[in-house]
């Protein structure tokens, strides 16, 4: 990469590539005058050759039409005082020509511009003219080096009785050839002073769009961009002005679940519309642009993404990818991990007054009815878990429900297992059911929670391979206009807490749901309350 860099320096070149780019065009638009110069007065010589022939041989033709040098030819010998002579002069005085000489059959001069050689034979062979033969041609006589043409010369009966034979002066030709090179190198400076115009305004605008930088400084740069993109753990897309995509990095592509180009080759989305690539949704709004501010949060398939925008110089826009998905994971937890502690702080003070109330009874010397209520609170907390285990053999899922059943009796809310639940310990995914339940319940409780007699009802069944999720609640429920709407990333009722975005588990619902080919819907319940039902097709094994 630091040759062209050496040989620049080597040959005496400017280190700037403003500075070569400049001599590089002049020297190019330079070149190219000097061929087109040289290919034009080429054939413009050969043009002007012609032209002399053709006017010579014109000459010749309207001569040789006249009947005066036939008859004349016929009539009398030759002489310098012959009708002949005189109307060969005359031709040659209106015409212009070096010479206009009539030969007869026997190659004798008729006529000539000196008189003293009429009579001589001709210094050129006059055959293939007596023959009939029109004749074009640049030849050395005795009169110097003309262009010639040369015709038969005919009675009146159409017979040959010699031929005439015009010259044009070549030094005229070569005169106007030289007389055309002043012009046409006019021409050329003024089309090299133009080039040189249009190279130096093009070179200030390279300077302009370089930074004025080197050659090597530009590789460098671009060295550095491409290991930059491929190292860092962002994602990065860039845009044109149009919206179709420049650049997606490895990370870019590993998060949006894209096919990665190789890494000295071309990204195979460029010159693609970001829709094209990434589809209808959030994710492509937020990228191009469509949806608006800092740290937008986005869903695409399984991640949660994190996304900036910057827009560039020339219309474009640069976007960042930041991988949240373990972010919001564990932003979930700690929700249930602060649930869970409140619920046990809930039943450390309800197990404490159960104490003091056995305690009392026990003094008061009323055993039989101590032995009821210990009966009675272990009774109940085991039926519960009895309850979920019997008809949910999956022991995550069942575990949850139990977590947030006692979850629920801490905010007041009965939370109850639907008669027709029944799902066995066959589940494909078990975790992705867990973050669909655990956040359709969560849902849910908010709903409920306050409300009069609240409830939250589960149904989870099996029909065949196929895993049906049902969540009842006796809230306010869903606008049936809004039924869709509540699935878009970012959408939520509830003010955001400090550690992560709102808005994200319903939209992670459906991504779930969708992934795995099923689906999943809003309601309204039997009691008017929201209902969410999922369906997840081959989720059992």
């Amino acid at each position: 990469m630091r040759f062209p860099l050496m040989s620049a320096r080597r040959l005496g070149l400017p280190r700037r590539a403003v500075s070569q780019i400049l001599l590089t065009q002049l020297a190019i638009a330079a070149g190219v005058l000097a061929l087109a110069t040289g290919l034009f007065l080429a054939p413009l010589g050969a043009q002007l050759d012609d032209q002399a022939m053709r006017r010579a041989l014109a000459i010749a033709q309207s001569a040789a039409a006249d009947p005066a040098l036939s008859t004349g030819v016929l009539a009398s010998g030759p002489s310098p005082d012959s009708p002949v002579q005189a109307a060969a002069e005359r031709i040659r005085r209106a015409t212009g020509a070096e010479y206009v000489v009539v030969v007869d059959l026997r190659g004798l001069r008729r006529s000539h511009p000196s008189p003293d050689r009429i009579g001589l034979p001709v210094s050129t062979d006059p055959g293939d003219a007596l023959a009939g033969r029109e004749v074009m041609e640049i030849d050395e006589g005795t009169l110097g080096r003309t262009a010639r043409g040369k015709v038969p010369l005919l009675a009146a009966d159409g017979e040959i009785v010699g031929a005439v034979s015009v010259g044009i002066p070549y030094d005229s030709v070569r005169d106007r050839l030289l007389g055309a090179i002043p012009g046409l190198l006019a021409y050329a400076g003024g089309a090299l002073a133009a080039g040189a115009l249009a190279a130096y305004l093009l070179s200030r605008r390279i300077q302009r769009q370089t930074r004025d930088l080197a050659f090597s400084d530009i590789a460098g740069l671009l060295a550095e961009r491409e290991a930059m993109l491929h190292s860092i753990r962002e994602g990065v897309i860039a845009l044109a002005p149009d919206g179709r995509v420049r650049l997606v990095n490895d990370e870019a592509a590993r998060l949006l679940s894209l096919a990665p180009g190789a890494p000295d080759a071309p990204t195979p989305f460029a010159g693609r519309p970001l829709d094209d690539v990434l589809g209808p949704g959030r994710t492509a709004d937020v990228l191009s642009g469509r949806v608006t501010g800092r740290d937008l949060v986005t869903v695409q398939g399984p991640r949660v993404l994190v996304a900036n925008r910057m827009p560039t110089q020339d219309g474009g826009a640069v976007a960042t990818l930041r991988d949240r998905t373990e972010l919001e994971h564990l932003g979930r937890e700690l929700d249930s991990t602060r649930g869970l502690i409140d619920a046990l702080r809930a039943q450390d003070h309800e197990h404490a007054n159960r104490l003091h109330t056995l305690l009392g009874l026990l003094e008061l010397g009323l055993h039989e009815e101590a032995v009821e209520f210990v009966t009675e609170v272990v009774g109940v907390h085991r039926s519960t878990a009895e309850q979920v285990t019997e008809k949910v053999h999956d022991p995550l899922l069942a575990a949850l429900l139990v977590g947030k059943a006692t979850v629920a009796a801490e905010r007041g809310v009965a939370l109850r297992l639907a008669a027709a639940t029944l799902l066995p310990d066959r589940l494909v995914d078990p975790g992705g059911l867990v973050t669909i339940v655990g956040n359709l319940v969560d849902n849910a409780l908010d709903a409920a929670a306050g409300g009069t007699a609240p409830l939250v009802e589960v149904e989870l069944r099996a029909e065949g391979r196929t895993a049906v999720l049902r969540v009842c609640d006796s809230g306010p429920g869903v606008p049936a206009a809004r039924r869709e709407e509540i699935f878009t990333e970012g959408w939520s009722t509830k003010q955001p807490r400090a550690h992560r975005e709102r808005g994200l588990g319903l939209a992670l619902v459906r991504r779930l749901a969708e992934r795995q080919g099923g689906s999943a819907r809003a309601g309204e319940a039997a009691d008017g309350g929201a209902e969410f039902s999922v369906v997840l097709p081959e989720a059992l094994r």
